[in-house]
Order: structure tokens, then sequence, then C-alpha cells
């Protein structure tokens, strides 16, 4: 029993090193036991640890207690606990991401977002499509779209596109609709095409670093045969990668996502809006566009911005967004959440917009469109509402 006992202290004391490691991990001994994080957390209430007590086993040299429970895949990494800590612990960066590692290495990961780490790791995109079908949207465009290998010059703007926004049929829309946009500002840019690969983040943040780091890599190793101002992205969590994760790889570009490079282009683009859209508007903060890297302006700017739009806030914004349920590979863990908890967190959302009194409910995330759509169907009252990117109500507001 003692061997026992003194194996899960070692084991314990190991992690708590790890923990130390990150940057600003030295916090996690200033926790006030408050217990905030988990409160604020939107499932902390079906996780047998939520934060504040996976710290408080972690203390006790009781964290394998932790890791026998399979509830920590429930946390969205959506930094509602890091955002409102006291003691300003990484939470979402350092212990949820942390523990996530260890139950991978465990092989206690579910079999949904096993299966998505497979397919990223073979096919360097979490949905198994085709690396050669990366820029198939592009035919559904109508217009150029600009392939670096192809242009072999250098460009103003590099659009990494992302994984969803590459292959998913109802975030393609939004693609489509932004490329539009670029071409309307005649934006001097250019993509990838079969050379991108996912961006990593998600899968970071669902406990495979290792993954992460090969992706970042594969990427590194395509940007760097081309020159460009800077990179442009409508994904939140590729910006958070190339803004926060890839220079720790050695990998440092200048990045903005597509709501910021259009807020700073408005006086070119406002011209460009002739018709209206007579609705009252929505948006979502994005967890990894807003709570996690502070973008919160741009976006309502870029809507304020349409002829006729009425932008009304929902009861959770800005800071205190609530999460699509996408984040940190939530996506690829539905099945889960349903089991462990019977929620849907895009039905909270969506609930949201409705008591606002919102027509359009905007996104600026690719992960977004179709999971708000389906909770339409399913959420009383949200029958007549609808989802469009901010990329698509702009389109609709050139064509009128």
């Amino acid at each position: 029993m003692a061997v026992a006992i003194d194996a899960e202290r070692s084991f314990t004391e190991s992690l708590e090193h790890r923990l130390l490691d990150i940057e600003n991990g030295e916090r996690i001994r200033a926790c006030l036991q408050c217990g905030l994080c988990s409160g604020t957390c939107p499932v902390g209430y079906l996780m047998d640890f939520p934060p504040h007590k996976m710290i408080a086993a972690l203390r006790a040299g009781m964290f394998e207690e932790v890791l026998s429970h399979d509830s920590i895949w429930l946390c969205v990494s959506c930094h509602a606990c890091a955002d409102v800590c006291p003691a300003q612990i990484p939470l979402t960066d350092g212990l949820m991401t942390v523990a996530k590692e260890e139950m991978v290495l465990a092989g206690n990961t579910p079999v949904e977002l096993q299966d998505a780490l497979e397919k990223s790791q073979r096919y360097g995109n979490p949905l198994g499509e085709s690396p050669r079908r990366r820029a198939a949207w592009v035919e559904k465009a109508g217009i150029d779209v600009p392939v670096m290998r192809e242009l072999r010059r250098p460009v103003e703007a590099l659009w990494f596109v992302g994984d969803y926004a590459s292959h998913h049929p109802r975030a393609q829309l939004a693609t489509v609709a932004l490329a539009k946009v670029f071409r309307a500002l005649d934006v001097d840019f250019g993509i990838l095409g079969a050379e991108e690969t996912s961006d990593g983040d998600s899968q970071r943040l669902a406990g495979e670093r290792g993954l992460f780091e090969m992706l970042a890599d594969k990427n590194a190793k395509a940007l760097s045969q081309y020159e460009f101002g800077e990179i442009v992205t409508a994904d939140p969590h590729a910006y958070n990668a190339f803004l926060n994760e890839y220079p720790g790889l050695d990998i440092a570009y200048p990045t903005r996502h597509y709501t910021q490079f259009l807020a700073d282009n408005l006086d070119r683009l406002r011209p460009l809006l002739t018709g209206r859209i007579d609705a009252t508007v929505a948006y979502h903060d994005p967890c990894y566009l807003g709570r996690a890297n502070g973008v919160y302006e741009q976006p309502r700017r870029l809507l304020e911005a349409i002829p006729g739009v009425t932008l009304v806030e929902m009861r959770h914004t800005r800071q205190a967004s609530l999460c699509c349920g996408r984040g940190g590979g939530g996506m690829w863990l539905d099945g889960f959440l349903w089991e462990k908890g019977r929620v849907r967190p895009s039905e909270w959302r969506v609930s949201e917009a409705v008591d606002a009194g919102a027509e359009i409910l905007a996104l600026a995330c690719p992960y977004e469109a179709p999971r708000f759509e389906d909770a339409t169907k399913t959420v009383a009252g949200a029958g007549d509402l609808i989802v469009r990117d901010i990329a698509e109500l702009l389109v609709e507001a050139m064509d009128g």
C-alpha cells in the first residue's frame, strides 16, 4: 500500500513539474480554491473533477484519481475558467491540456476523438478528406483564387484557409464568400491549396502535442517556400496557433483574422456595401477570437457597416460569451457530451439569440455554422433564425 501511495505521489510531483514549466505555470501554487473556474465552466457541473478540484487533487498527491475518470473530455478549452481566475493560473493551456495529454498517453481517449486524431495524422485534416481536395472549394467560387505554387511571386496576404473552411460543405459557403470579398477589394492574396495542412491547434488542446508539432512542421515547410506580407485566416483556431503557439516552434509570421484585416480596410469596403440587410443581428464571439485573443470590436464594426443592420447583444457577450462547444476537440466529442449530460452548448447559444430578438446570428468561425443551423431545428422559436458568417453578409450587401 505504501509503495502504491509513493508511486502516485511521484507521478503527481512529475506532473506538477511539467505544469510549472509552462508559462506562468508557477501560479498554480497560488490557487485560492475559490471555485470561480469550476462555477464559470459551462459543463463544470457534469465533471467529476472540475478545475479547482483537479488542483486540490494535485496538491494532495492524488492526481491519478483525476485521470481515472473520463469527464476531463467534457472540457472544450473555451478559456472561461482561465479568464475568471483571480490568480491568473493558465488553466486551459496548462492544467486541462496537460491532463488530456496524460489521458491520451494512457490510451483513455473517446473513440470519436481518436478517429479524428488518426485522420489528422494520416490525411492532414480531421475530416479524413484527401489532401489533394484541399482547394476543391475553388471550383465553387466562380472567381479566380490564386494558388501560391502556380502564382510564383510574392503576395500581400497568404490566406490560410483551414480544415473545415476547406472541406466542410456548409463552411465552404463562407469561404467562397470571403474569396469574393477579397476579389472585390482587389486584395493581392494566394492560398497554399494542397500544400496546406491542419493548423493542429484543436488537436493540441485535445492532448496530442506531438501531432500538433508534426502538423505545424508541415505547414512551416510549405510556408517557407513563399514570400508574403502576412497570414490572414478565417479560422480562430488557426489564428491562435500562428499567433501564440507556432512562435514557440520558431515559426513566426504576422497574422490577422479576416475580420481584423477587413476592419482595417473598412474605408475601401464600405463604398462596396450598396445593398441593405434590414435585420436585427446578434454576433457570436468565438472563444479563440474573443476570449483567448481579445478580438471583439472588429467583427462588430463590419456588421455595423452593413446598411440596414441593427446590432443587438445576447445575454452572454464578448468576454462572457458562451462557447459553441466545438473548441478543444469538442467538435469530435458530440456523442460523448450527449451521453454524459444530454446537453448541446450550441442550443444554449441559439436560445440566447432568440431571446435577444435576433433574426440573424452572425459568425466569424467556420466551425460554427453547421452546429448553430442544427440547433435552430431543435430550439423552440428558432425556426426562422438565419445563421450567416460575416463574410456571407458582406457579399449579400455587395450584391444588393
